[in-house]
Order: C-alpha cells, then structure tokens, then sequence
C-alpha cells in the first residue's frame, strides 16, 4: 500500500539519510560491532551534516525544521541499517532534543544545544534505575540541598549512550514526602566530580549500542543545572514519553522491514528440492501474511506520525503503536530467521542480529505490559 505521509521535501531528505550512511555508517558497521560502540567521527560528521539538530532552533546550530515526519525519515534510515546505531542516535536526537529545547534556559542552550548539534557533546536520559525498571515514580536517586547546590547520590542503569555521553538528563528525587511530584530534571555533566560510569554492559542484542551503568557520588550542582521547575520532573517526562514511544515503533518497523525485504530476496535465491523455497507453499503464504502485518502495523503508525507533526497525539495512542510494533517486529523477524534455517542463526547473517536486537524492543520505553496497561486505564478499568 502505497504511503500517504510524506512529500517530495521528506523523500529528498530520505535521500540525503542515505547517501550519508552509505558512506558514513555502513562500511563501518563491522568496527562498531567490534568496538561496541558509536564512534565519535560518526557523531562529527553526522552534525557536521545538520543530521542531529533537526528539532533545534537554528540559533544554536540547529535545522528547525518543525516537523516531525523528518525526524522519523531519519529514524526509518538509521533502522534500516542497523538497530544500534539508531537507538545510540534517536536518543540523542528525537528523544533528549526536545527536553533541552522545550525546557532548557537560555544559558542552558547556549552551553550545550550548538554541540549537541555539532557532535560534540553527545547526550543521554538517565530515568532507569537498578530494581526500578518501568517504575519511573519509584525513583531512588537524590538531591539534597544544601546551601546553593545540589548534592546528587545514586546509580542509573541500562542508559543507551551511557558510555560516551557528555551530558545526561537525568531524573532524581528531590522531595522523598511528594512521591511522583517529588522528581527533579538535571543537566549532569561527565566532568561533573562525582561522577563516574560502569563499564559497558554485556547485552544479548545491540551490541554496538555504548550501554552502562551511571553512577553519582555526592555530585554538587548548583540551580544552573536544573531542567525545567523543581518537582516538576515526573509530569515533564511523561509529556515527553510519546515521542520516546512514537519513535520507537517507527524504528520497530522500519527495522523489520528491510530484514524482510532481505528476507523475500533470499527466499528466491535459496534452492531445496529443485525450486527456491519461497516457491513452496508454506513458505509463500507466510511471507504473504508477514508482509501484511508489516504493511497494516506502519499504516498505523504512519497515523501517529502524522498526529504528531499536528501536536494532536495521545500518549494512549503512543502506547498502542509502541507496544504492537514491538510485537509485530519480533514475530516478523524470527520468521525470518526460520526461512533462513540453520543460516539464521549465524551471527555474520544480518538475520540473526537483526532478531537479537529486536528483542529488547518489548521492553524499553515502557514494557510492552506497562503500555498495556495504560490502554485498560484509558478503558476505565
């Protein structure tokens, strides 16, 4: 089904995601996975090409371009080559962009928005926390005050970016008696004193994605370092989260897409018993039905794109296009790796890294239960 979304001006850019990873991601992808990480020439030259600032006020070295459906071309782009790359990437662009651009002061902006642009200063969001998980509201990391400053303690976990960012926007309880309304944004610096990284987490997918362990030993901030009001952090996060969970699943599809469009190509090169194997009939009625549920899943969540770039999603919305794109990609993709057969389950097959980094997709940005739950709320029960 031909898609409605986007024009000429989008499908230009399309055009520009993709000549630049041609030359700048994909010849690399082998060293990422070697080095387990993003490198900094990466990030350079992604800035130095105006990929990163595409929500940021031209002022500060960004694009402004105002419109939401660039961000998820570039989102579409970077799942197409590798899953990695586009979580290390759209949590610094289409997820971390719009809290400093939102919710940043001026001299916030001016201090961190034009190397975020450039490349620079590469940003991460510590909401995560060790036996926390989804439960953003149960948060254990502190500031207390004292004086002028802020004296920050805790640990954060599983932050994508955690390894090599230089700026995390990170949530702490500010006042324990609130709860929820309890929880304050802060701009952490690496050169923060008191403030030190894990090493990189041994994960089952996404292994070039620099993920790891925060953590913050009596780190001293002054109100210059505050993201938005005092105690206010919990709303400014989940007012942000549908745009977290609305790139998610545009990534979820993108990504499932090309692996099976890889997949089908395969099927008529592969020969079993005289004939490719997508001649048979089993195999030909199951790429018929995954192709569908591709095609059907990226209709709706071309609608939520579309609904955002009009500023009229619902983070119910989000919740639904997240949660089923998850699912959606898992179930394409280990199809695809049971029509690779044994093939599939070898790590130089694009196939069976594919399907090792879709896995965590049910549980980030909200588990797939929590998005669920959410949904039955807004049911009424």
């Amino acid at each position: 089904m031909k898609r409605t979304i986007y024009n000429e001006d989008h499908e230009a850019f399309r055009a520009s995601c993709r000549a630049f990873l041609e030359k700048s991601a994909i010849p690399h992808l082998d060293e990422h996975l070697e080095n387990k990480g993003i490198p900094r020439e990466f990030w350079l030259e992604a800035g130095k090409q105006g990929f990163l600032g595409l929500e940021i006020p031209e002022e500060y070295g960004g694009s402004a371009a105002g419109d939401y459906r660039f961000n998820a071309v570039w989102a579409e782009e970077l799942s197409k080559v590798n899953a990695a790359l586009s979580s290390c990437v759209g949590i610094h662009s289409d997820i971390v962009a719009p809290y400093l651009v939102d919710l940043a002061t001026e001299e916030q902006k001016k201090r961190w928005l034009p190397g975020f642009c450039s490349g620079e200063i590469i940003t991460a969001i510590g909401m995560t926390e060790p036996g926390g998980g989804s439960d953003l509201a149960a948060l254990k990391t502190t500031a207390v005050r004292d004086g002028d400053e802020w004296v920050i303690n805790g640990s954060k976990t599983f932050i994508t970016n955690g390894f090599s960012a230089d700026l995390i926007v990170t949530a702490v309880r500010t006042s324990p008696e609130k709860g929820a309304r309890g929880i304050t944004l802060f701009g952490i610096e690496a050169t923060d004193e008191g403030f030190a990284r894990g090493c990189r987490l041994d994960k089952v997918g996404q292994t070039e994605s620099d993920t790891s362990e925060l953590f913050f030993e009596n780190v001293r901030l002054g109100d210059d370092r505050v993201i938005g009001e005092i105690d206010n952090g919990f709303i400014l996060m989940m007012e942000r989260l549908p745009q977290e969970r609305l790139g998610a699943a545009v990534s979820n599809i993108a990504h499932a897409k090309q692996i099976l469009e890889e997949t089908i190509q395969y099927a008529k090169d592969r020969q079993a018993f005289g004939q490719s194997i997508g001649k048979f009939q089993h195999n030909k009625f199951l790429m018929a039905e995954l192709v569908t549920k591709l095609e059907v899943a990226e209709a709706y969540v071309d609608k939520g794109v579309d609904a955002h770039s009009r500023g009229e999603l619902t983070a119910i919305d989000a919740a639904k296009a997240k949660w089923w794109s998850a699912e959606i990609q898992n179930d394409v993709l280990d199809h695809c790796v049971q029509l690779h057969g044994g093939y599939g389950f070898m790590n130089e097959y694009r196939v069976a890294r594919a399907w090792r980094d879709a896995r965590v997709t049910k549980i980030w940005a909200g588990s797939n239960e929590i998005m669920k739950e959410l949904i039955g709320r807004d049911l009424g029960f």
